[in-house]
């Protein structure tokens, strides 16, 4: 197959904990031809969707780790899958590309669905699942998200879109600064907060779970460093083996089939303790960790998915 990734820099990325990386990997491994551009080189031209790139062989040696051919302009609606796979912030840039790449519907796979990752926000998704999350408010008004914290003491405040835990705060019931920061954040962004009560059971870790079209296949525990609330690798975190719990999978069964339903073949939810948090369906991360905890060749089994699709779609 011809498949297309759509990503952020590909010569920074660290070849052993990127997840594209790790997913390009395989498809060429299985005989896949590779087509590498960023999200500013995306591009719609009286009704084609084109991208301005490099044709891409990998191999697993940093800095050698990506061949890129002469830079190119291709017609998108010619390859068999482009995968969605640049990195939030989730802004009117990234949905802008989810437009865009809608209008390949009839001919060529996108993963995820741009659609449903455009309606699907990983911090708004969960909000159709409250019996699975902890206590959430999602508001700009100061006064709303005073009265949240007034109720439940300890929470968690962070951007809406972000990602990483980049400006994650935690503001426990002694906390001054909610004002503070409010001011901040609506200083220099239009969007709302979201608020969640915070959960003791992170300093334990937050389970990473790997779902493939809506069924889990493993999952990996980011540990916080020392002195930390945010448990993200991104900043610091240590993964962790860790195995899925009834929980984990009770939780699983009642998303799966909604994100199945909605084209997402390669998600990670957030859980900590017995909360689900975040679906993350934009970019998400875990692959190479799981692959070595568990000895399970993941991507290969994402790669089966894509490739019963585009079957299906034949």
């Amino acid at each position: 197959m011809k498949i297309a990734f759509q990503m952020d820099p590909i010569g920074s990325v660290n070849i052993t904990a990127d997840s594209t990386f790790r997913l390009a990997e395989e498809a060429q491994a299985r005989g896949h031809e590779l087509f590498y551009y960023g999200p500013d080189d995306l591009a719609y031209e009286e009704g084609r969707i084109t991208a301005r790139g490099q044709s891409l062989t990998v191999q697993r040696q940093q800095g050698a780790h990506a061949t890129l051919g002469p830079r190119e302009k291709v017609d998108l609606a010619g390859f068999d899958v482009v995968w969605l796979r640049q990195d939030p912030p989730f802004d009117m840039h990234y949905i802008t590309t989810t437009h865009l790449l809608d209008r390949l519907a009839a001919t060529t796979l996108v993963v995820n669905d741009p659609f449903w990752v455009r309606n699907s926000p990983e911090k708004l998704l969960v909000l159709n699942f409250p019996d699975l999350t902890p206590p959430t408010t999602i508001a700009r008004d100061l006064q709303t998200i005073r009265e949240f914290k007034a109720k439940h003491g300890d929470v968690i405040l962070k951007p809406l879109y972000g990602n990483g835990g980049a400006g994650v705060f935690r503001l426990d019931a002694n906390d001054r600064n909610l004002s503070s920061l409010h001011e901040l954040f609506t200083g220099f962004s239009r969007e709302p907060l979201i608020v969640q009560k915070y959960l003791p059971a992170v300093s334990k870790g937050d389970k990473r779970v790997i779902l493939i079209d809506g069924e889990p296949v493993g999952a990996i525990n980011r540990v916080p460093a020392e002195g930390e609330v945010r448990s993200n690798m991104h900043v610091g975190g240590r993964p962790e083996k860790v195995a899925l719990t009834d929980r984990d999978r009770e939780i699983c069964a009642a998303i799966g089939p909604v994100l199945r339903e909605k084209g997402q073949v390669f998600v990670g939810i957030d859980v900590i303790g017995d909360w689900l948090t975040e679906i993350n369906v934009t970019s998400p991360t875990g692959i190479q960790e799981l692959e070595r905890f568990d000895g399970v060749n993941v991507a290969e089994m994402i790669w089966q998915a894509v490739e019963a699709r585009v079957t299906a779609r034949a």
